[in-house]
C-alpha cells in the first residue's frame, strides 16, 4: 500500500487500519507525508496535493546519538524547512487505548504545544505509517508517512 492510497478510504476504514496496525520500533530518517481527511472525495485528492505542495512535505526522525529517545522536525512550506520539532516515544493511543508511537509537541513547540500525534505501522512492506492528529484530546486530522525502503 502506498500513501497516496489512503486518499480513497472513508474514516471508518482510516480507523480500522489505524485500530489494527502494528506496534513497531520508533521508526528512522526521512519520512514523505499526505495529509488523509475525508472520505477520499474528488476535494480530499485536491487539499493533500495542495497540503503536501505549500504547508507540510513531512517529517524527519532522529535517534538521539547519547540514547534518551528520539527527535522529530517537520518538513514545511514548498521548499521543505525544517521547523517545529516534537518528541518521540511509545505509550498507548488516546484512539483505542493500544500500544502506538506519540510525535509529542508539548514541550518543544510553543506554536504546536497542544498538538499530538500517534502513528501505528500499517504496511511493513511499504514502510508506511497512519497517523492521527489531536488538539489537545480532540480528533483533527489524519496523515500517512512513507519511509524509503
Amino acid at each position: 500500500m502506498q500513501k497516496e492510497d489512503l486518499l480513497n478510504k472513508t474514516p471508518a476504514e482510516l480507523d480500522q487500519l489505524f485500530t489494527s496496525g502494528a506496534p513497531a520500533p520508533i521508526p528512522e530518517g526521512n519520512a514523505a507525508g499526505e495529509v488523509v481527511l475525508w472520505k477520499g472525495t474528488f476535494w480530499d485528492h485536491v487539499i493533500a496535493r495542495l497540503s503536501h505542495d505549500l504547508v507540510w512535505q513531512g517529517k524527519i526522525f532522529t535517534p538521539n546519538p547519547e540514547g534518551g529517545g528520539t527527535t522529530l522536525i517537520n518538513k514545511l512550506g514548498a521548499d521543505g524547512f525544517h521547523g517545529i520539532v516534537a518528541r518521540v516515544y511509545n505509550t498507548t493511543s488516546w484512539f483505542d487505548g493500544k500500544p502506538c508511537i506519540i510525535l509529542d509537541y508539548s514541550k518543544t513547540s510553543f506554536l504546536a504545544q497542544k498538538i499530538r500525534d500517534e502513528i501505528r505501522l500499517i504496511d511493513p512492506v511499504t514502510h508506511l505509517y497512519l497517523g492521527k492528529v489531536w488538539w489537545g484530546t480532540r480528533e483533527l486530522i489524519g496523515f500517512a508517512l512513507e519511509f524509503p525502503s
